[in-house]
């Protein structure tokens, strides 16, 4: 069941139309009437029941409202990933330190407005010369537990914007792996936004919002996105997914406090970097239409696991932990030394994890003639090596490798959540 997370309820001070200039994130006229714009935003929706998928006994409410406002992690994280996701990564276009606090001041605000389901300004104006401030196409659709998870890259922490010395200690770009073949158009960006929710239109509607409110400051401009769509990758609660190759993704992903603790949130340094956590994505391209005419019991030995029921090779339930020493009547592995459960899991890898949030995309047809489609991986953790140390060694020997390839990559972190009447990293510009 999506569900918001317990601390992420709002405050007691924080009244369903307090305006953003109550908050202090006006950051004076820098903003203009955008702000005012966001602030006059009214919440809508109308209550929709839980409604069960037929298939896998999750429950999805439409009404339910996470707040943007807390005092730990940013929503979006933690929270039982929704159905679907706008991923949009975006580069910074001023180079001042002013105009690039006030935008995450006003992306803050707006933000907050969109995940209680409300506009962020005026959809039709009185005015006929006037536009408006918001494009209205989420109107009478509930919150859908959407979240946005803001991130920043390593350029906002150089020299030009005075942050050099706020730069979270294990930021920086990610090495070159093994298997990489990245399209520069789909890689990098100064910033990422994170859009899920349980309607693919509340979730997109986000997006452009932050996109036309990046534009309309003169500070941001779109870079790449990926649109996902059936989540691949299971919190606590939720039954385990599947990915566009039929198998289920996630099944020992982290659910537990403990992991969370030990291997996605950081535990120290000043207090917008506490409780922050580093977010990789990638854009995973699938070879579909040469993965569907293999052999089925080719495809297990490739992941490890049984198509239909999820179990390792070497189990009969998904549940069963895989044992990678058992040997057939051969003396030969059960497991494959190639497969992609074996060299994942983290008992090979000294207990190492990472928190995997990932969703399907689709791109339509390729100019081959072929489907384009793929995986839209997001993880966070609390060190990118994390990440690296697993996709090294996924990326040598992974017999997932022949059907697969990274077309795109970023690197952000993800500040802890802006407290009520205060936008996200404003610790950094202090």
């Amino acid at each position: 069941m999506s569900a918001a997370v317990p601390p992420r309820e709002p405050s007691s001070q924080e009244s369903p139309d307090a305006g953003v200039s109550r908050r202090g994130l006006l950051l004076g006229a820098a903003a203009g009437g955008l702000v005012a714009g966001v602030a006059s935003g009214f919440a809508g929706g109308r209550a929709v029941a839980a409604q069960p998928t037929a298939s896998s006994g999750d429950v999805v409410r439409l009404d339910n409202a996470v707040s943007f406002y807390g005092d730990a992690e940013q929503a979006g994280i933690r929270t039982p990933p929704q159905r679907h996701c706008v991923f949009m990564t975006f580069d910074l276009t001023t180079s001042s330190r002013t105009e690039l606090q006030t935008l995450l001041a006003t992306w803050s605000a707006a933000s907050a407005q969109l995940m209680r389901g409300a506009t962020i300004g005026q959809v039709e104006p009185s005015q006929p010369s006037a536009i408006g401030d918001d494009t209205g196409e989420a109107v009478d659709l509930d919150p859908a537990s959407l979240t946005v998870t803001i991130g920043l890259g390593p350029r906002v922490f150089g020299d030009e914007y005075g942050l050099a010395a706020q730069k979270p200690p294990l930021l920086r770009e990610l090495s070159r792996l093994p298997s990489e073949a990245l399209d520069p158009s789909l890689t990098g960006g100064d910033l990422s936004v994170q859009a899920c929710a349980d309607d693919p239109q509340v979730a997109y509607h986000a997006v452009r919002s932050l996109a036309r409110v990046g534009k309309k400051l003169g500070a941001a401009s779109t870079r790449w996105t990926v649109t996902g769509f059936g989540r691949a990758s299971a919190g606590k609660g939720q039954s385990t997914p599947r990915n566009l190759m039929g198998f289920k993704d996630g099944t020992r992903n982290i659910v537990d406090d403990a992991d969370f603790s030990q291997f996605v949130f950081t535990g120290d340094g000043p207090d917008w970097q506490r409780d922050g956590s580093y977010q990789v994505v990638r854009k995973i391209q699938m070879r579909i239409e040469n993965w569907d005419t293999d052999r089925v019991s080719d495809q297990n030995r490739v992941f490890g696991r049984h198509k239909l029921s999820g179990a390792p090779l070497t189990g009969t339930v998904e549940s069963d932990t895989p044992d990678f020493l058992k040997t057939d009547a051969s003396g030969a592995p059960v497991i494959d030394p190639t497969a992609h459960i074996r060299l994942a899991a983290h008992e090979n890898n000294n207990g190492l994890k990472i928190l995997r949030r990932g969703y399907n995309y689709t791109d339509g047809i390729n100019q081959y003639g072929f489907l384009d489609a793929g995986l839209l991986f997001i993880s966070y953790q609390k060190d990118p090596a994390q990440f690296e140390t697993l996709q090294r060694r996924l990326g040598s020997s992974d017999a997932l490798n022949e059907y697969i390839s990274h077309i795109g990559s970023g690197i952000f972190f993800v500040p802890s959540a802006a407290r009520s009447g205060t936008y996200l990293a404003q610790g950094a510009f202090a």
